[in-house]
């Protein structure tokens, strides 16, 4: 089933990333292949609620340059291998691709989303969401849990320096992967203007209260934990410029009171396949949004 809003969404220029304008009108005669992604909300408990983790992406990147996002990135034909998919627990191959709305001969399989989603948490903020080891939960880099500072920075740099695959990194620290501490909330696609586009699945994974994030400075400037309210809050006081997908996820995140409840409402929720279509204005950029429902 298919929904498309009849009013617009009108984002001024000045909280938009930059350059970000300028690229809407250029319609390619052949839409580039939107690649899978993998995006991953980091939520923690603070004292006025559940608080995200938003990362500001480097003004040399290809990709919304100067923007403040979720981790998240491409995923990798290893994030789907059976060495990794059967580090989960309460988490199986055919469980993924019903959440997912992904058949059994889906190329990446469903759970290979689940695998990205952790994997560029570890490698973007040194946080290890879900990440259970010696039957401790990992809290991050400096952060407590089963691994000491240590051994938290060599697993990550083998990660990011040598590309050892996270499954052979997880072996190693025989650690596995909770699959009740990620749950499975966004599904956005971008726009056809956009040169490089995604087709990507958002989750929201639980790390301990107080988990500190080390952002990998080769992508990112910037880290920090807000409520969405207060994240929102800075976006509108033109301090927190975001693309739309971010900004939309910080709104349904707003209300909840708890982390657990947070995953809770998702946990089992149809979650609908959403693909803006972005129109400029004298001011910056209307979108309408085009929300696809699964089949029940």
């Amino acid at each position: 089933m298919t929904r498309k809003s009849q009013s617009d969404y009108k984002i001024p220029a000045e909280r938009l990333p930059e350059g970000f304008v300028e690229t809407v009108g250029r319609v390619p005669e052949v839409p580039a292949v939107a690649r899978p992604a993998a995006t991953v909300v980091l939520v923690r408990e603070g004292a006025g609620g559940p608080e995200v983790l938003l990362l500001r992406r480097n003004r040399a990147t290809g990709f919304v340059p100067g923007a403040w996002v979720f981790p998240g990135g491409r995923v990798d034909a290893a994030d789907g291998e059976d060495a990794l998919a059967e580090r989960w627990d309460g988490l199986t191959r055919e469980g993924a691709a019903g959440r997912l709305g992904l058949g059994e001969g889906a190329r990446p399989a469903a759970i290979a989303y689940y695998g990205a989603a952790v994997r560029e948490a570890v490698e973007e903020t040194g946080l290890w969401p879900g990440v259970v080891g010696g039957g401790v939960r990992v809290g991050g880099a400096g952060g407590g849990g089963g691994l000491s500072e240590g051994s938290a920075g060599r697993a990550r740099e083998a990660l990011l320096g040598r590309g050892t695959p996270f499954a052979k990194v997880l072996r190693a620290l025989d650690a596995r992967l909770d699959g009740s501490a990620v749950e499975y909330i966004a599904h956005w696609v971008t726009p056809v203007v956009e040169p490089r586009r995604y087709d990507t699945r958002f989750f929201a994974a639980r790390v301990p209260p107080g988990a500190c994030a080390v952002h990998d400075e080769r992508e990112m400037t910037g880290a920090v934990w807000l409520t969405p309210g207060a994240a929102l809050a800075r976006h509108r006081r033109d301090r927190l410029p975001m693309i739309f997908p971010t900004i939309r996820t910080l709104e349904d995140l707003v209300d909840f009171g708890s982390v657990e409840d947070l995953l809770a409402y998702y946990r089992g929720r149809p979650i609908p396949r959403v693909q803006p279509e972005i129109v400029r204005t004298a001011t910056g950029v209307a979108l309408q949004i085009r929300t696809n429902y699964p089949s029940r």
